[in-house]
């Protein structure tokens, strides 16, 4: 990843399977979750919470769901840039965390750009070439 080869990166997911696509980078799992389990909601909230206390790290990049919105929350509160990409997947609308990211994040991007706005950034789409 020639983007971060400069940087100290840590990555999380909820998949720990994937940590072998980012060899050479820190890795994390934590909980899944969403807004159907509460419950994985605040484990996941905890993991997410202890590690952005834990590293401290200078911004916050993510591309969504709940597990990334939390990010996004503790940093904020810690003073830590924060950067929120809407899914690919969200073609008509920012998705229900984007909406919510929109509120706290530094910045946020979409990749269509007939979603952005004053306030929603489009920088061009990963399907581009």
């Amino acid at each position: 990843m020639p983007l971060f080869k400069a940087n100290d990166v840590s990555f999380i997911s909820t998949k720990a399977s994937l940590e072998n696509t980012v060899e050479g980078h820190k890795y994390y799992a934590v909980p899944d979750a969403n807004r159907n389990n509460k419950f994985n909601l605040i484990r996941c909230c905890l993991s997410i919470g202890w590690f952005v206390l834990s590293s401290r790290p200078e911004i916050i990049i993510t591309t969504g769901a709940a597990p990334g919105l939390f990010g996004i929350f503790v940093g904020k509160i810690l003073g830590i840039k924060t950067v929120w990409i809407d899914s690919m997947a969200n073609v008509e609308k920012l998705s229900l965390s984007g909406n919510i990211a929109l509120k706290i994040a530094d910045r946020v991007y979409t990749q269509w750009e007939h979603l952005s706005t004053p306030k929603v950034v489009f920088a061009g789409n990963i399907l581009e070439e």
